[in-house]
């Protein structure tokens, strides 16, 4: 079974319970006001609806880290190799970044959108007696992952979104020979939009704990873009919550052609602070 197929019924079987536990039970039948139920042209008591909470604009924002390592296989132009990097191993050449993610909401429906940008450089010495000394890399990788959600399931305890979106992937890589005017700066990029649907499940344990778990699948410009995660979040304040937890990504991109190949995951700890600002 394919890894998109085991993602869609685990969310399948997930959504499935959810909305076995989040039905509401029925009253018991017993004794009424009579004067309500038999008063000629009574109006009916006035009831709180149960979604008001959940009316109008909401907007949360979720700046975050990711400790994660990468593992996998890369090549161009005909040439592969087998990469293995931990978290460690990136931060080293870790110049800038910026994560986060940001989710307007309007009652059932929402539009979360991720974004990841970071940059890496590292100098490395080439064992030349003429010519170039040094090679001055740059890596820069930018995911952005907007989507369209609805609210299946819209319990006290338990809520079940499903989703549907692109990620968008660039990949670029620059290499500046040193002392320069030797031999020409080499600059190469990749970009390209996958097409992904999946679901995210929020379960509260208590007034103050609660437990996420998303995921998603897709394709298009890749083979396959697929990914998993689960957190458990603290609230601090009511609109303050601490998340932390795991998340896996897996991209396989091999376009026609030896030109490139990008088929990688990346997973590690992922650590963030959700505000409610509206």
């Amino acid at each position: 079974m394919s890894c998109f197929r085991k993602i869609c019924l685990a969310l399948l079987l997930a959504t499935s319970v959810t909305l076995l536990f989040s039905t509401p039970a029925v009253a018991e039948d017993g004794p009424q006001d009579a004067s309500v139920q038999t008063q000629p042209g009574a109006a009916p008591a006035p009831q709180k609806a149960a979604t008001d909470a959940d009316d109008g604009w909401h907007v949360s924002i979720t700046p975050y880290l990711w400790f994660a390592g990468v593992h996998g296989t890369v090549g161009a132009l005909g040439h592969e190799t087998g990469i293995h990097a931990s978290f460690g191993d990136i931060f080293k050449y870790f110049n800038i970044g910026l994560m986060g993610v940001v989710e307007p909401r309007y009652k059932r429906f929402s539009m979360p959108i991720d974004f990841m940008w970071m940059k890496l450089s590292d100098d490395k010495g080439l064992a030349f007696d003429q010519g170039p000394t040094s090679v001055k890399i740059k890596v820069t990788e930018t995911l952005l992952t907007p989507k369209v959600a609805y609210r299946i399931v819209n319990g006290e305890r338990i809520k079940v979104d499903g989703n549907f979106g692109i990620r968008y992937w660039h990949l670029g890589e620059d290499l500046s020979f040193q002392p320069p005017g030797i031999l020409r700066n080499v600059s190469q990029s990749v970009n390209w939009v996958d097409v992904i649907a999946g679901a995210r499940i929020e379960a509260a344990l208590s007034p103050k704990v609660l437990v996420t778990v998303l995921g998603d699948a897709g394709g298009g410009g890749a083979n396959s873009d697929y990914q998993v995660a689960g957190f458990l979040g603290y609230r601090l304040k009511p609109n303050v919550t601490l998340q932390g937890g795991w998340r896996y990504l897996d991209v396989n991109y091999r376009p026609g052609g030896p030109r490139f190949l990008y088929n990688t995951a990346t997973s590690g700890l992922m650590l963030g602070v959700t505000f409610n600002v509206k």
